[in-house]
């Protein structure tokens, strides 16, 4: 792969002495969907917030499009172009739809002496942005007031503020209903598709992840142990083995 998005190098993270993560490294390209799975206490979470900068990495490096950004902060990586939505939607639920991705845009740009002029400069993009995910209808709506399948398109059009090249989505689908589901996973992976953004996603939910998953990465005790496409994950006996535990039941209806 020439000049991938992401690259993970040589991750390792210890916690009292306990080793979460030793020698992981792999690649997302641009437009491409990637599923980062294993069971818990794998290492997948901490690999995760090592790539974001919510957790210092003891060794390894994390390189944006060739450029190192390891040890940068969250802000600082969000403002180099790395979106990030959370398991927990991170939305102000007192605020209008439009205003959470306004204030992200202000964020953006650095324009937080002014909030109220800023507000009405940016307007029209939050408007843009929330054409994208389906949303642009419910722009004053207070989120508060929103299902929760449309409060994660809210946090995911606030992501797509930063212009990502790199969109981390950690457990996107948590909390909701089969058809929620595929209605975010689709717009994410349109969004991957359109605007050449490398996706890294976090997913205990294997229809999911073999649903959407252009390439699969496999954690378990720390380690990456399997890396492939969906079919590829499905009939590797070791995936079967350390992550499943139950012969492979239930992997990848779709």
């Amino acid at each position: 792969m020439i000049n991938p998005v992401l690259s993970v190098e040589n991750f390792e993270k210890s916690f009292a002495g306990f080793q979460a993560v030793a020698g992981v490294s792999f690649t997302v390209a641009a437009g491409e969907m990637v599923a980062l799975i294993g069971p818990n206490g794998a290492g997948k979470t901490t690999t995760f917030n090592m790539i974001n900068g919510q957790t210092p990495i003891d060794r390894g490096t994390v390189l944006l499009e060739g450029s190192d950004v390891t040890g940068k902060s969250p802000r600082e990586l969000w403002r180099e172009g790395v979106g990030r939505t959370f398991q927990i939607t991170a939305a102000f639920v007192s605020m209008t739809v439009a205003e959470n991705v306004a204030i992200a845009l202000i964020a953006r740009d650095g324009h937080l002496s002014n909030l109220d002029n800023a507000a009405r400069v940016h307007h029209a993009e939050a408007l843009l942005l929330l054409g994208e995910v389906g949303m642009r209808d419910a722009a004053g709506k207070i989120c508060g007031t929103l299902a929760y399948g449309d409060l994660k398109r809210v946090e995911l059009a606030m992501a797509l503020a930063s212009r990502p090249r790199l969109l981390l989505m950690d457990e996107p689908t948590a909390g909701m209903a089969p058809r929620e589901r595929s209605q975010l996973m689709t717009l994410a992976a349109g969004i991957a598709r359109e605007r050449g953004t490398a996706v890294l996603f976090t997913e205990h939910d294997m229809d999911v992840v073999f649903g959407y998953a252009a390439r699969i990465l496999v954690m378990n005790r720390g380690r990456l142990v399997a890396e492939g496409t969906p079919d590829a994950i499905r009939n590797n006996a070791k995936v079967r083995e350390v992550y499943l535990g139950t012969g492979g039941r239930g992997i990848g209806k779709r």
